[in-house]
């Protein structure tokens, strides 16, 4: 069989290796054009492609698939197409293009957490179950026929990093266990109830600013949810930006929502909440390094009273 794969981070990785290793004809690999990262901007490859190149499978970089990716694609005559966080929409014309059809890995039961960021959405909303499906891509936003699904406890206080970590890896066997039983027709199509489906928008970097008037358990697992990106954060002092890497929930004595009630080595950082409070573990200030939140105020006594409200 004749496999083209579609993906970009790390979540598609270990789906990518699964197909290499039992077997499957990869014929060639669609990622995201590079991208710059760090201090220096310097233009570095998507996880799958450095995979696909460690492989030696040909790398197709289109802006936009659909217009410069169409010939490419048909020139591989794939069987089948698989993809996994490819990040870009499939035209009617891309889909048409395998004989099989397009098999994509999506991080969530679905119908349930739709769009390009369901681990994060799942936490962010409080879930303690998610998992991954496998679908028969159409060109709706993940609505295809369901083919199989795992469901996954999410651990307290799992991070979205942390949780497609584990995901990913499920998501490889998941994919592997549904071509074979395309391959041996044991695999049936389960329509998606429209009834029961959730839909979420891509993460944004303003999303990452903490707002104090919720409650203090929505807070943490916003906090849970957006790391490592656009990860959570509150400003103090006019201007100074803190980052929030990891916070619990806790009794709240009657303070207003952003105010400061403790703030010292020995009892932490904790700060009013809509509902309870927050107690900050581990924060990283502007220029500093991630650290908990006790050592960082053994060395930075803090003088406010509050922190900026939205």
């Amino acid at each position: 069989m004749r496999v083209v794969f579609l993906g970009t981070p790390e979540f598609g990785v270990p789906s990518l290796k699964a197909l290499v290793s039992t077997g499957y004809e990869v014929v060639g690999v669609f990622t995201q054009p590079d991208k710059p990262k760090g201090r220096g901007n310097k233009m570095l490859p998507s996880p799958v492609k450095s995979c696909a190149l460690e492989y030696g499978i040909p790398v197709y970089q289109p802006v936009k698939i659909r217009v410069d990716g169409v010939e490419d694609l048909r020139s591989l005559q794939p069987d089948l197409c698989v993809t996994a966080a490819f990040g870009q929409i499939l035209s009617q014309e891309i889909l048409d293009i395998p004989k099989i059809g397009t098999v994509n890995v999506h991080s969530s039961l679905l119908p349930k957490y739709r769009g390009s960021a369901p681990i994060n959405w799942a936490i962010m909303e409080g879930e303690t179950a998610t998992g991954v499906t496998t679908m028969m891509t159409d060109k709706g936003l993940d609505t295809g026929d369901i083919l199989l699904k795992r469901e996954v406890a999410i651990l307290p206080g799992e991070t979205a990093e942390e949780l497609t970590s584990r995901l990913a890896p499920i998501g490889a066997e998941l994919l592997i266990e549904t071509i074979q039983g395309l391959e041996a027709g044991t695999v049936q199509r389960i329509r998606q109830d429209e009834n029961e489906a959730s839909y979420f928008p891509m993460l944004k970097k303003e999303m990452g600013e903490i707002d104090w008037h919720m409650p203090a358990g929505r807070i943490v697992c916003r906090v849970r949810g957006l790391t490592p990106w656009p990860g959570s954060s509150f400003t103090w002092g006019g201007n100074e930006t803190v980052k929030v890497w990891k916070a619990e929930e806790t009794e709240n004595p009657g303070k207003a929502p952003g105010e400061i009630i403790c703030a010292d080595a020995k009892k932490g950082l904790i700060i009013a909440a809509g509902e309870n409070a927050v107690r900050v573990i581990e924060l990283q200030a502007p220029g500093g390094k991630r650290m908990s939140a006790k050592d960082y105020l053994r060395g930075h006594p803090v003088a406010y009273a509050e922190v900026r409200v939205l």
